[in-house]
């Protein structure tokens, strides 16, 4: 009973701590195919085309798969031990994220052959990139910021809304100076101010999918974010979806 109080006391501070942060909706632009069997673990789009990296061992991949069909146009299947995470493009090289191996991968953008390995502490969940730094969550309230040359960490962002540590963070992409994470297990995306750590919005996509019509809903939740920079576009889909869809924002309402 007194877990039960402290939980239900802890929920009712955070709804009020964060309610002063911006909510936003969505509008569904344009619903695209997208492969079922993709357990998304990282996505980014470039040049035309998404680039998507997936999980699961024996299962996970990266892959360069064309928007408006869905179909995969190239891939690589990582070792069956391994299990996939994030990816982000740098300098003409793709580098990969594993889970719990303490590993990752950098390839050529565009031929998918392995070039190197490189090494970090901790999980290693999702990746994304401005024009100086790459960023990494590891499940975490904190970022890491890496140097793109290296890949060693230099410096770390904590995230909070209003105060209040928010883990879970997953899935990234820079979009116009800002960082888009998936809050793993929830509906929400937080958009983080990169300099101060603090969520200064949250995207709620509550009924974008019914996870339901899934055979394994707990687990094929919402992740994966991709902006596409020149025509300002949005697309997000989840693990197993078989929709990619393209959004733009809504500011909700206060409500009292």
């Amino acid at each position: 009973m007194r877990r039960f109080v402290s939980l239900l006391a802890l929920l009712l501070a955070t709804t009020a701590c964060t309610a002063a942060i911006p909510i936003y909706g969505y509008r569904i632009v344009h619903v695209y195919p997208h492969d079922t069997s993709a357990y998304t673990e990282g996505l980014f789009y470039k040049d035309g085309l998404l680039y998507e990296s997936t999980g699961e061992k024996g299962a996970s991949t990266i892959r360069k798969v064309q928007l408006e069909t869905g179909k995969v146009l190239q891939r690589h299947d990582l070792p069956a031990q391994y299990f996939g995470e994030g990816i982000v493009d740098w300098n003409g090289e793709l580098i990969q994220l594993t889970w719990q191996d303490q590993i990752g991968f950098v390839y050529g953008l565009d031929d998918f052959k392995l070039r190197r390995s490189f090494s970090y502490p901790g999980e290693g969940w999702a990746l994304t990139r401005d024009d100086r730094h790459i960023y990494m969550s590891d499940g975490s309230s904190v970022l890491r910021i890496l140097d793109p040359a290296t890949l060693a960490t230099t410096g770390s962002i904590m995230v909070t809304a209003d105060g209040v540590p928010v883990t879970n963070l997953n899935e990234l992409e820079w979009v116009d100076g800002e960082i888009y994470a998936n809050v793993w297990l929830t509906n929400r995306i937080a958009r983080i101010d990169p300099a101060t750590g603090h969520v200064v919005g949250w995207i709620d996509l509550t009924g974008l999918f019914d996870v339901n019509t899934l055979p394994v809903p707990m687990n094929d939740v919402l992740n994966g974010i991709a902006w596409d920079a020149q025509g300002k576009r949005l697309f997000v889909t989840g693990k197993h979806w078989p929709k990619l869809f393209e959004i733009k924002l809504v500011k909700k309402q206060p409500t009292r």
